[in-house]
């Protein structure tokens, strides 16, 4: 992320009141990244991703895309000399900053620019919390605070503590949305879009289930589809119907089913970009074609019309 220039690119996007940015081209972020930022990794998926973006040669820095985890300071440090910039995630019983200090001393970098907390924690006083990540940033250890999956009230509640203490507010809300899960619309989306915070959706492609491989709810043609019993549980027969929109969609359009979801989800108002995991290859090429792919109002509603109601997934 950088500051926003005058020239108005049109893949340019707010990150949410930050004056920074997100969503850029590959292309616009190969050629305007400051020196010296990094990109450092954990989690699950990044590493993969990490392994993917070594494989792509002097398009590497084109692709700008991993997320940094201070529960795993070795992963980070491993990647911190060959990326761009560093973001993180805490969990919910690491309350203070020692876990970000020993992450970045072993990255070799003094601050992080993203600190996000990992869902709502019922176990601690909201102002302990937000008191300890303002101390965070204050300290110099991170540039700006985000926050992930929780109500709406619970995130309205956390803003407004802050800011009446005079303490450092949420730039970000790292949530549960995409095609088939539109819950977020009901209330934190307009909250967000209202308080100038930037939304980074996860699980954009639900789990794998819009990318085109699903026959069913309890199978598909890849080994994921055939096995992840979390999405079993949080899809039903009714978003198999949008899936196969965004699949016709596709076809009609000459792109792939995942490009079609993610251009949805970019199109959506508040949304900075989604986080996007990825395997192979052609899964990268998705994501970062699906920026330049604009749907207009038929196709849009065409894609949202079948939506159901679903119960609230991804609080805990």
């Amino acid at each position: 992320m950088r500051p926003m220039t005058a020239e108005r690119d049109l893949d340019v996007v707010l990150y949410g009141a930050t004056g920074f940015v997100g969503r850029l081209t590959a292309r616009y972020l190969a050629q305007h990244a400051p020196e010296g930022v990094r990109i450092g990794l954990g989690g699950r998926s990044e590493p993969k991703l990490a392994q993917l973006r070594s494989e792509l040669g002097p398009r590497a820095a084109d692709w700008p895309l991993l997320v940094a985890d201070s529960q795993d300071p070795a992963a980070l440090a491993a990647m911190a000399q060959r990326a761009r910039a560093v973001a993180t995630t805490v969990g919910p019983y690491q309350r203070h900053g020692e876990p970000l200090v020993t992450a970045c001393a072993k990255a070799g970098t003094d601050y992080v620019d993203l600190y996000q907390i990992h869902r709502f924690d019922y176990d601690t006083p909201i102002e302990e919390t937000l008191e300890a990540l303002h101390d965070i940033v204050k300290a110099g250890k991170a540039r700006y605070i985000g926050a992930s999956s929780m109500h709406a009230w619970q995130f309205a509640t956390m803003l407004h503590a802050a800011e009446a203490r005079g303490w450092t507010r949420f730039v970000s809300m790292q949530n549960h949305y995409n095609l088939v899960y539109r819950e977020e619309e009901r209330e934190m989306m307009p909250l967000c879009r209202a308080e100038g915070v930037g939304v980074i959706p996860w699980s954009p492609l639900a789990r794998g289930f819009l990318a085109g491989n699903r026959r069913s709810t309890r199978g598909g043609e890849t080994v994921r589809a055939k096995t992840d019993d979390i999405a079993h549980d949080y899809y039903g027969e009714s978003d198999l119907e949008i899936a196969d929109r965004t699949a016709d969609l596709a076809k009609r359009r000459g792109v792939t089913p995942a490009q079609v979801a993610l251009a949805w989800l970019l199109a959506k108002p508040g949304v900075t970009s989604p986080i996007v995991g990825a395997s192979k290859l052609t899964q990268l090429d998705d994501a970062v074609a699906a920026i330049e792919l604009r749907l207009d109002a038929v196709e849009m509603t065409f894609l949202e019309e079948l939506y159901q109601p679903h119960r609230i997934i991804g609080h805990s």
